[in-house]
């Protein structure tokens, strides 16, 4: 019997979580399953949720000050933050400054035990210096990302806003579970829509 999916098949196609570029780097290529008319890669969908189960596993087996998340596209940076803000784990938001996991010296320096990554083109400075200083990787990877130093591949759609709102609301949702604050689905009180990129900016 197949495992029970985290939420509705259908709440992931109308969100395109499985929808990747056009591009498909050696790494992610036993993630995806098929090529669209149009050329673009789909990521499977059971391999994307049970990564999600896998990642939210992981992340739950370390104190939430010793996690460290990073987002640099907007729509990232709004999920990731909302993550962080349930969770209690560190955010580093926008450009990754050299030196932020290796030089102690700085003032901003962080020594997580682990590392979620939303982008690892847009954060590669992160992915180099936590796979430096041996911290574990988990990282949200399209089928144009490449998967070097990455322990853990969340496949997934990492650029779309609702793709990444639902990504980090699943994560989010199924730490509290693993950690054991909340014991059932129900109890999560917040939307996947909290974790959109409002989209209130007004036009120039």
């Amino acid at each position: 019997m197949a495992e029970e999916l985290l939420i509705d098949q259908n709440v992931y196609l109308e969100a395109g979580i499985h929808i990747g570029t056009k591009i498909k780097t050696p790494g992610m290529k036993k993630f995806v399953y098929k090529v669209r008319e149009d050329r673009l890669y789909l990521l499977d969908l059971n391999t994307i949720d049970g990564r999600i189960k896998a990642a939210a596993s992981l992340l739950a087996q370390y104190d939430p000050k010793d996690i460290v998340v990073t987002a640099s596209r907007i729509y990232a940076v709004a999920a990731a933050e909302k993550f962080a803000e349930i969770t209690g784990v560190k955010v580093i938001t926008g450009r990754v400054m050299p030196g932020i996991l290796t030089n102690p010296n700085r003032d901003d320096y962080m020594e997580p035990e682990v590392i979620l990554i939303s982008d690892t083109r847009n954060e590669k400075q992160a992915v180099k210096e936590a796979s430096e200083t041996n911290i574990p990787i988990v990282a949200l990877c399209d089928t144009d990302n490449w998967i070097k130093f990455v322990d853990l591949v969340i496949p997934c759609n990492n650029k779309g806003r609702r793709s990444l709102a639902l990504v980090y609301y699943l994560l989010s949702r199924q730490f509290l579970k693993e950690k054991g604050l909340i014991k059932s689905d129900e109890e999560f009180k917040y939307k996947v829509s909290d974790f959109e990129a409002k989209m209130e900016m007004k036009a120039k």
